[in-house]
């Protein structure tokens, strides 16, 4: 009966926390759709910095605290505010559709693709537009999904609980992160997400065949703030690149600007992630990697 327990007990930890469980309750309160753009970074970080320490408060199981952090979230306009002030900044005007680079760096394997070849599967996490670059691109069959959808023809759902595939025809060719997983508020749901993102990820490229050795390779696009990864003390590029490797992913491109990180991870076959857990599992804690009064406390963690 005791080991009973103890089993249910670790199921329960191990199953993937729902994104929806760090968030407060959306309101219906928008902000005027003539932010500037530094007012809408100044919201975007307000809300990143009172979702951190509601997930902290929620941590702790202090009520109190975290009712009055959803006052304060509340009256910065809630999720439907953080959204539409993240829309404003991806938008064509402020040249912000991160999907453009995506676009280009997959340019030269669409280019020799033609009209009557399958089209390439991608699913487009956080989804904040059904016009953005991705979306106007033939050989793309789109899936878009987001806690709160904004308009029709994105889904209502939460990737950590999105059921998984089950067979090769509910697998991706293409999983878009896009200023999704800094978002995420604790550092193992961070790990979490990008374990899983490989659940999601077809393997019809990494047969072996080689009638198959061109074909598509699947891949994450991943797109974070440049301080997640150059200005954290728990978080460096090669910590960020050990934790890929162990997922089975390669960096096949990198691109990086003032504001944010973009990068292009190729996956590999699973076989590949049996060999290094074979070798010996490698555990990602949170630790002081790269000290300095001015830096941040981004990380992900990895068991």
């Amino acid at each position: 009966m005791i080991a009973q327990t103890s089993r249910r007990k670790s199921k329960a930890r191990n199953k993937p926390r729902p994104l929806s469980s760090t968030r407060p309750p959306i309101v219906s309160s928008k902000p005027p759709p003539s932010l500037s753009a530094k007012a809408t970074r100044t919201l975007i970080r307000a809300h990143h910095q009172l979702h951190k320490a509601r997930a902290r408060a929620a941590a702790q199981n202090d009520d109190a605290l975290v009712a009055e952090l959803d006052r304060q979230i509340a009256a910065h306009g809630g999720l439907e505010s953080y959204q539409l002030a993240s829309k404003k900044g991806q938008s064509k005007e402020r040249g912000g559709d991160s999907s453009r680079v995506l676009v280009e760096w997959l340019g030269n394997a669409l280019k020799g693709r033609k009209d009557s070849d399958e089209k390439l599967r991608l699913l487009e996490v956080g989804a904040l537009s059904t016009t953005n670059a991705c979306s106007r691109v033939r050989h793309f069959e789109v899936t878009r999904i987001d806690l709160h959808s904004q308009e029709k023809g994105i889904l209502q759902q939460d990737f950590m609980q999105r059921p998984l595939p089950a067979g090769e025809g509910e697998r991706f060719d293409i999983i878009s992160l896009s200023l999704v997983l800094n978002y995420v508020s604790e550092p193992a749901g961070r790990g979490e997400m990008l374990r899983r993102t490989t659940e999601f990820l077809t393997q019809r490229a990494t047969l072996g065949k080689a009638e198959e050795e061109a074909a598509f390779r699947p891949c994450l696009f991943l797109v974070l703030p440049a301080a997640c990864v150059l200005n954290s003390r728990y978080f460096t590029e090669g910590r960020l690149r050990d934790i890929m490797d162990i997922l089975g992913y390669n960096m096949v491109n990198k691109k990086v600007t003032s504001k944010l990180v973009y990068y292009l991870w190729e996956y590999s076959s699973p076989a590949k992630e049996v060999e290094r857990v074979r070798k010996g599992a490698k555990v990602f804690k949170k630790e002081m990697l790269n000290p300095g009064a001015n830096r941040n406390n981004f990380t992900v963690t990895l068991n």
